[in-house]
């Protein structure tokens, strides 16, 4: 089993603790859902906030959503002038045999012009 990375994006609303978790919940599950993985195939996830973001942590709604031991930590994202506002990026650390050209990296909504050389 290959140790892959999985990146994703998602840019909420509001600055609310609720909207957060359901966003990032749901940016957390299409990862999984359009990549075959479980839990069992997480092994660590790396999350950013830009710093308009600042209501709750975004490895919250990694917890709510059972991720109970994978290793999650937080950072904030880089002050950039004119960079896209409350955007939380993963960076998620899977085993998967899928080769790296594959690995569906999960952009969703207005997120997806973050990358859209690799959003799917």
């Amino acid at each position: 089993m290959a140790v892959r990375a999985v990146r994703g994006a998602v840019q909420p609303e509001r600055d609310e603790a609720g909207h957060m978790d359901e966003q990032v919940g749901a940016l957390l599950t299409a990862v999984l859902e359009r990549n075959d993985l479980t839990a069992d195939d997480l092994i660590s996830i790396w999350f950013t906030a830009t710093p308009d973001l600042h209501s709750d942590f975004p490895a919250a709604a990694a917890r709510k959503l059972g991720f109970a031991d994978v290793p999650l930590i937080c950072a904030q994202e880089l002050d950039i002038e004119g960079a896209m506002p409350r955007v939380v990026r993963v960076l998620a650390h899977i085993e998967s045999d899928r080769p790296r050209a594959d690995i569906a990296h999960v952009y969703l909504g207005a997120a997806a012009a973050l990358r859209k050389d690799i959003a799917q």
